[in-house]
């Protein structure tokens, strides 16, 4: 049975902490991503709590292709690293960023205190993501996960 509410600090963190294959998957570590949409069985966006240890990255500066995100900071002070450069944000703040756009982005935790946010992003199927600053491009496969490729097609 799915929970009427919860208390969102406290609900279980996600089991893998991340689905990049390595060495990827290590620039990562010191992210907590906590989700909340999937609690309550929802199917056509997802939102998840996330807490950037100092140092952490949020993700690999990324865009999709098909599914919008946005960010709300809760506490601290993210850097929010775009195409267009570097912006810190503060409680209060967000950001979007429309699919399609090629708008490759991710936050940073260059402080020495915890940042909260909340990431809110839809589940359209056939998404792909690419990564301006790695050799990694990904597809959502059917079964919801991510298939991580070089940017030639080659595997992991």
């Amino acid at each position: 049975m799915k929970p009427v509410s919860v208390n969102a600090r406290e609900a279980p963190p996600r089991k893998k902490t991340s689905s990049y294959p390595e060495p990827f998957a290590a620039r990562v570590a010191g992210r907590d991503k906590r989700p909340l949409g999937d609690l309550f069985g929802l199917t056509n966006f997802g939102v998840n709590l996330t807490r950037l240890a100092p140092g952490a990255a949020s993700a690999l500066r990324h865009a999709h292709s098909r599914q919008d995100e946005f960010v709300y900071v809760l506490e601290g002070l993210p850097t929010l690293v775009t195409n267009s450069g570097e912006t810190v944000l503060e409680p209060g703040m967000c950001a979007g960023f429309k699919a399609g756009t090629g708008d490759a982005h991710h936050l940073v935790n260059r402080s020495q205190a915890d940042v909260l946010y909340l990431e809110v992003g839809d589940r359209t199927a056939g998404d792909a993501a690419s990564y301006p600053d790695d050799d990694l491009k990904a597809v959502l496969g059917t079964d919801g996960s991510w298939r991580y490729t070089r940017r030639d097609g080659t595997p992991y």
